[in-house]
């Protein structure tokens, strides 16, 4: 399917607790994306987790990630086992090291939702295409800062994906027009931190337009 006829996704990306539910409880997005930084960001222990699954899903998310670690495919495999089995709920997020794809090749063929992550080349995204992941996820901030054209780049991943299951889900998102520009380029889904959403929610003229509405209400009697 051409992504353009793709609905677009949003996840929020954070394990701010009060943030995620927020955005959750709203609707406003399909689900919650972690990584081991993010986590450590938000004063959340590996242990938790568990908890923070259980949460999530209580809370409405219909997809939660959270990331395998391993210095081998076979490390990775390990640690993966706990995250697959936290429920239906869940997907792998794997890096895309050559031990990653090796690891994310077992995980997809056993059906395991699979995300590939820091996916820097387009070379990168096709395999990961080849291997049957779910979501690649490229990192826009991170590739402007290496100096890389990520506004053309990360399109031409999602061109390389075409006539597969895998999908970009576009990450480092730092502005609400990151996401718009690189939808009307044809990616599908995207990740950002509760302010970016903040960001694409928000415009003064909607919100004075509202304040007129309510304030016309009041003098007709409501």
């Amino acid at each position: 399917m051409p992504a353009a006829a793709i609905a677009p996704r949003l996840y929020v990306d954070s394990a701010d607790l009060e943030r995620v539910s927020r955005l959750l409880a709203a609707g406003v997005v399909r689900g919650v994306t972690t990584n081991p930084t993010i986590l450590e960001r938000g004063g959340r222990a590996a242990a938790e987790i568990p908890d923070l699954y259980a949460r999530w899903s209580d809370e409405g998310a219909e997809e939660i990630f959270f990331q395998t670690w391993g210095a081998d495919r076979d490390e990775l495999l390990r640690n993966a086992d706990g995250i697959r089995n936290l429920g239906n709920r869940v997907a792998v997020k794997v890096p895309a090291t050559a031990h990653g794809f090796a690891a994310a090749s077992v995980l997809a063929a056993d059906g395991v939702p699979v995300l590939v992550t820091a996916v820097y080349s387009v070379g990168q995204a096709l395999a990961a295409a080849g291997i049957g992941a779910r979501y690649i996820a490229p990192y826009l901030g991170r590739l402007r800062d290496a100096g890389v054209d990520g506004d053309a780049l990360i399109p031409k991943m999602q061109a390389v994906c075409a006539g597969s299951e895998t999908n970009v889900l576009a990450a480092s998102l730092r502005s609400a027009d990151d996401i718009v520009s690189l939808r009307l380029a044809g990616v599908p889904y995207f990740t950002a931190a509760p302010d970016v959403l903040d960001e694409l929610l928000f415009h003064e003229v909607s919100d004075s337009s509202a304040a007129e509405f309510d304030a016309a209400m009041g003098r007709i009697g409501a």
